[in-house]
């Protein structure tokens, strides 16, 4: 089910960011191994509950955990 995907790759996220720290969407798509629409889905999830926070710098997106 795809509500379950965009969960298990949104604790995947939560879990970098826990262990690494601030990362750029597109380190952490590398480091993930990711597809684009599937990071985005779990981003917005957790930007949505507030768990993280996007911050937008010249030409890339900096995440940490909020």
């Amino acid at each position: 089910m795809l509500k379950d995907q965009i969960g298990n790759t949104a604790g995947r996220v939560w879990d970098h960011l826990n262990s690494r720290g601030e990362t750029t969407v597109a380190k952490l798509k590398t480091e993930l191994h990711e597809k684009d629409d599937m990071l985005h889905m779990a981003l917005g999830w957790l930007a949505r509950e507030n768990r993280i926070v996007l911050e937008k710098e010249k030409k890339s997106t900096k995440i940490k955990l909020g």
